[in-house]
């Protein structure tokens, strides 16, 4: 009985937690009710290589970035093993993968996908700037949001959630 309660309790955290993965990954189109986010905003404090990153009205840490020197927004995504690029943003810098590129398999909360794997000469956040990103092209329908992942993140000296925000130190 102990371990049956020990299974269902793991179920439901699972349960939780995917949940929570797919309100992320899920496409825009799928949403009934049209949302007004409001655009995303950060704010660097102390130095140039801290940056601070409140939560948006949804609750996630959206920020502008750029790539090789282009504009981008991010949602910061501890839970990614890399920087994940829809194909319509990878397009704006070049990255324009053939089918046979998208080798990988990517496990989301959608399903499994193909992915193409990609490497960025630089990204910035803020004043923080880091090169030769491992990075991933997923087609447009399996990602409405770019994902800032650990493939820069542990690049960095250090990043936590602290008094509400993210913290990014370089």
């Amino acid at each position: 009985m102990r371990n049956l309660m020990i299974f269902a309790a793991i179920l439901i955290g699972l349960g939780t937690f995917m949940a929570q993965m797919a309100s992320k990954m899920s496409p825009a189109a799928a949403t009934t009710t049209k949302q007004t986010v409001a655009p995303a905003v950060t704010v660097a404090q102390a130095s140039a290589r801290t940056l601070s990153i409140a939560p948006d009205p949804r609750g996630h840490f959206a920020t502008d970035g750029r790539i090789d020197g282009q504009r981008i927004n991010f949602m910061v995504d501890t839970g990614a093993s890399v920087v994940a690029l829809n194909e319509t943003s990878a397009a704006r810098f070049g990255l324009r993968p053939v089918p046979g590129d998208y080798t990988s398999r990517v496990t989301t909360a959608n399903g499994t996908i193909k992915a193409a794997r990609a490497r960025l000469a630089m990204v910035e956040i803020g004043g923080i700037t880091v090169r030769d990103v491992d990075a991933l092209v997923l087609p447009d329908e399996a990602l409405s949001e770019n994902l800032l992942g650990l493939s820069f993140l542990s690049k960095l000296k250090r990043f936590e959630y602290a008094n509400g925000k993210l913290l990014l130190e370089q």
